[in-house]
């Protein structure tokens, strides 16, 4: 290497020997925090972010409180609503129930005027020729059949001649003096009453005693 070249190194490498005690310097002077270089004093150092304690838990008490007033509230709206469709299937069940048992109800009670008026010409039948006989007894026979197909859907005839008025099942007409029955006690039936399925479907209409 000849001489010039050398001296030409020596001056490029001048800058950058003399700038390197500058340095050096520079990094002693910087502060260590526990082993951590802080570059900017301005700014917090790392340590603090590691350190920083931790945000008090929030209290959820009252939210846990009203989750279980809600609960609650939900819980009795269901029982309600079960217990309302509960009655609901019983109401309907009673109500077809009563549907089957009286839907003749109305039909046999205009059934009823045609059995008076038989009973009626039976009554008025009281001759003794063979002709008046004969038209008692088929009324007598066609009565019968009359009240077999009624008690087929649960139609019976009130007995209330004797027995004691009951306001339930007998329509009092008139009072009548008799000393020899108890007062209150039905002593003619005027028209006959009737029941179906156990349920009045026509009062008796009825005279009872009272006391002389």
């Amino acid at each position: 290497m000849s001489e010039d070249q050398s001296l030409q190194e020596d001056k490029d490498l001048k800058p950058a020997i003399e700038a390197e005690p500058e340095l050096l310097l520079a990094e002693e002077e910087m502060p260590l925090i526990e082993g951590v270089l802080v570059e900017d004093e301005d700014e917090p150092p790392l340590v603090d972010a590691v350190f920083d304690e931790p945000e008090a838990t929030e209290d959820l008490t009252p939210q846990l409180a009203n989750a279980l007033l809600k609960a609650d509230e939900y819980r009795d709206q269901s029982l309600r609503t079960l217990a309302e469709m509960d009655n609901l299937r019983r109401r309907t069940e009673k109500e077809v129930g009563d549907a089957r048992k009286y839907a003749v109800e109305k039909f046999a009670r205009e059934l009823l005027v045609v059995l008076d008026s038989l009973e009626l010409g039976i009554q008025a039948a009281a001759g003794d020729t063979p002709e008046v006989v004969k038209l008692r007894e088929g009324s007598e026979l066609t009565l019968k059949q009359f009240f077999g197909v009624l008690e087929k859907f649960n139609v019976k005839p009130i007995e209330a001649l004797g027995a004691k008025f009951d306001p339930t099942f007998h329509q009092a007409m008139t009072l009548e003096q008799n000393d020899e029955v108890e007062p209150n006690t039905v002593v003619k039936v005027f028209q006959k009453g009737y029941t179906i399925n156990d349920r009045l479907l026509r009062p008796a209409m009825v005279v009872i005693a009272k006391k002389a």
